[in-house]
């Protein structure tokens, strides 16, 4: 495998610059799921990616949906196929789906009741959806909790801490995003729960996958952040079988913040063109007095480059890709 291209995302503008109706634009076409690893701010350097004519998007590791969505606005896809091995989390994208304004007014209720004493509701949202599993205490709780990152105890409850110094998306903002979310997928996806391979099997030649595996390098088998980690032997197999068949897929996996690296680059053997993004600097790095930048692995499968390259699209512009 070559050594990896360099992409670069625009850098996050000063919040003044949020003021611009284009900028407020977008911000109201943001994921309404907050969502640690979402790939929101790296979105316009992975649409470009994405050729003409694709039938279904697939995102088997739907996450936030952020990529999803951002293709969907943009009209590069006919239909979608999301899923994921978290049930409550699949619950809740249906949920936008079929009542934006049922899950909006769930969310303001719980976010106006945490005035008092916001560590105590949270307690108690968390407490209440570990036994019911309530896909509007879940919206709440991802918005609320450190970092927007879900994490699970031993024996499968949710079990994150509060963000003490915010309060969350506001309601009418939440309204907003759940509003557009549903606007730009209702009467053209469908959401499962269940294992990747499972969706990553139904994808013909004129689909398109992204398979983004959460935590990958970061959650182990003592710190098993997520409810199911990802069996890397297991997950390769199934893209050289997805190889076989003539595949169009891309995958978010490893990274590297300075000079450390997270996860284990995919192999060789498979054929990848190897990019990575430019994803700014580390805010960990920088609380810890570092100034380091954070970089993305992303692959290219040999379908979806050779698709690029017919189209015309491949190689990238200078202003994109940095081959030095």
């Amino acid at each position: 495998m070559t050594e990896p291209f360099l992409l670069t995302a625009p850098q996050a503008a000063p919040r003044l610059a949020a003021r611009h109706p284009a900028d407020r634009r977008a911000e109201l076409h943001a994921q309404p799921i907050a969502y640690q690893g979402s790939k929101r701010r790296l979105a316009s350097a992975i649409l470009p990616l994405i050729p003409g004519g694709i039938r279904t998007w697939y995102e088997p590791f739907v996450g936030s949906g952020a990529l999803a969505l951002a293709v969907a606005h943009q009209g590069a896809a006919q239909k979608f196929t999301l899923g994921d091995s978290l049930f409550p989390l699949v619950q809740l994208w249906q949920a936008i789906v079929d009542a934006p304004d049922a899950l909006a007014q769930t969310y303001a209720q719980l976010w106006h009741a945490q005035q008092p004493d916001p560590t105590a509701l949270f307690l108690k949202v968390r407490a209440e959806f570990n036994l019911d599993q309530d896909p509007g205490k879940l919206l709440y709780l991802l918005a609320r909790c450190v970092k927007n990152a879900v994490r699970f105890n031993r024996a499968g409850a949710f079990n994150q801490a509060p963000d003490r110094r915010r309060l969350g998306t506001r309601p009418e903002l939440m309204r907003s995003r759940l509003t557009s979310a549903h606007q730009a997928l209702a009467g053209r996806v469908a959401i499962h729960a269940c294992d990747y391979e499972v969706l990553l099997q139904q994808v013909t030649p004129e689909d398109l996958a992204y398979l983004d595996p959460p935590y990958v390098g970061v959650s182990g088998k003592v710190n098993q952040r997520y409810q199911q980690g990802l069996d890397l032997p297991r997950f390769i197999a199934a893209l050289s079988l997805a190889n076989e068949r003539q595949i169009r897929y891309l995958v978010s996996l490893d990274g590297r913040t300075g000079s450390r690296s997270y996860g284990q680059p995919l192999p060789a053997s498979l054929g990848l063109v190897h990019l990575e993004l430019a994803a700014g600097r580390s805010s960990q790095a920088t609380l810890l007095g570092r100034n380091e930048e954070t970089f993305e692995s992303l692959y290219v499968s040999p379908a979806l480059h050779h698709s690029l390259l017919q189209q015309g699209r491949w190689p990238l512009p200078a202003s994109a890709a940095d081959t030095g």
